[in-house]
């Protein structure tokens, strides 16, 4: 493209020759071509949103022409390209209504729209996650964790998916401060992963299905400790998983075929240290968890370890 050229009279020039004229049918295959070049052209001037109006216009083209593949990449570009708008006003501190981010919003979903009509549940789902991927980045986890639960149930029929999907669903609710209902998400999760992954001759979970089992196990203990429910509104699946820690649990009942006995100490005396509020055994504690538990995990822990430490302060509840 010429160094001054006229963007909106090529946009013009490509869209007149769309028009209908009288016995005249529009090449439209030459028009979703040349909409796709000027986007491309864009994307390389650093002009993004002009770029993802040009794939639109590309996206129209291609369902007139019943291409399905050729629409969803399209309304795919255009959202990506509204997204990248959208990041450059937020590094730039620019006043806005958020216009990019809506209209990619709207871009991914019509994109995965078009893909469950066609029967395409995989591809579409991978959209609804990287649209919960884009929310997240913006801080708006309570949108983002819509589109995850979205792409959870459209994996239904593949569990180790549908797993991953819903534990970003739990860790968009821990950081909206939804801690109930980030438990009920790790406990469905769990419930899932036991029932999914079984091996054909043992029955027990196996591989990755474990590793989730254990991420679970621990994540809830820690949610456990931060609400802090009374035994009057403790729910039973939540009472059943604090009487594994309890001193006097017998062999039978510890999860040592998923967590290792360590890691089973170190949480069964976090119980006890809660429960008995020694802050001062609770801090020694923490040290020895932090390398064994992931970020978020660890946030738990501190915010724990803040509410004990700190009784007057405001529940978390």
């Amino acid at each position: 493209m010429e160094k001054d050229a006229d963007i909106l009279g090529k946009y013009r020039s490509i869209s007149n020759k769309l028009k209908k004229r009288f016995l005249k049918r529009p090449n439209v295959a030459e028009g979703s071509e040349q909409y796709g070049a000027l986007g491309k052209c864009l994307q390389q001037q650093e002009c993004p949103q002009y770029a993802a109006f040009c794939y639109l216009a590309q996206a129209r083209c291609e369902h007139t022409l019943v291409n399905v593949a050729g629409e969803g990449q399209a309304l795919l570009e255009a959202a990506r390209n509204f997204v990248h708008a959208e990041l450059d006003n937020v590094g730039l501190r620019c006043p806005s209504f958020h216009e990019h981010l809506t209209a990619a919003i709207n871009c991914y979903c019509h994109a995965v729209r078009v893909h469950i009509e066609n029967k395409n549940s995989p591809l579409a789902a991978a959209l609804c996650l990287e649209l919960g991927s884009v929310l997240q980045k913006v801080n708006k986890p309570g949108e983002a964790m819509v589109h995850y639960q979205r792409a959870a149930d459209l994996q239904s029929q593949s569990p180790l998916d549908c797993l991953v999907s819903l534990g970003h669903v739990a860790s968009c609710k821990i950081q909206s401060r939804d801690y109930d209902g980030a438990l009920g998400v790790f406990t469905e999760m769990a419930y899932l992963a036991q029932e999914s992954g079984g091996s054909g001759t043992t029955g027990q979970p196996i591989g990755a299905y474990c590793d989730i089992i254990v991420q679970c196990e621990i994540t809830r203990v820690l949610l456990l400790m931060l609400l802090q429910p009374s035994p009057q509104r403790i729910r039973p699946e939540h009472a059943q998983t604090l009487e594994k820690y309890a001193w006097e649990t017998n062999e039978e009942n510890t999860p040592s075929q998923f967590l290792d006995e360590d890691l089973f100490l170190l949480l069964q005396s976090v119980v006890m240290a809660c429960q008995s509020q020694d802050i001062e055994a609770l801090s020694l504690l923490q040290v020895d968890l932090w390398p064994r538990l992931s970020a978020e995990q660890n946030d738990l822990l501190q915010l724990v370890v803040h509410e004990i430490s700190h009784p007057a302060s405001d529940s978390v509840m």
